[in-house]
């Protein structure tokens, strides 16, 4: 179906949203003020992937291309093996996103964060 067609049919044009509304709804969402269904609703946004893409555009998190993770594989070992595989593989990444803030913290706030091995804890 053309556009056109899709436009005569539904008596519209498909919407063009600003850059400044588009990033407004990525902050509202961000900040958790409201669900991605709850802001097409809210603004009448069409479509369910204008958000998401709109997400990854201008959010500041990293967000998946895709909730699905395809089709399994025949052998379930092997499938559950890559699930993990991916999982530790985000965790790493997550590990050392942490290891950067506290050392940002313990710069900027001249306060130990991280115990050095072989100290003794304090008592209080």
């Amino acid at each position: 179906m053309s556009i056109e067609s899709e436009e005569l049919k539904n008596g519209s044009a498909p919407k063009i949203y600003s850059e400044a509304f588009k990033k407004q709804v990525v902050k509202e969402f961000e900040r958790g003020l409201f669900t991605k269904a709850e802001l097409r609703r809210r603004y009448k946004i069409a479509g369910n992937s204008c958000i998401p893409r709109w997400l990854k555009k201008y959010g500041k998190f990293t967000y998946q291309d895709k909730l699905t993770i395809g089709r399994p594989m025949k052998d379930p070992q092997s499938q559950r093996i890559k699930e993990l595989e991916a999982q530790l593989a985000k965790k790493e990444q997550e590990l050392l996103v942490f290891k950067k803030i506290i050392e940002i913290a313990e710069r900027e706030l001249k306060v130990e964060i991280v115990k050095k091995s072989g100290s003794k804890q304090s008592k209080k």
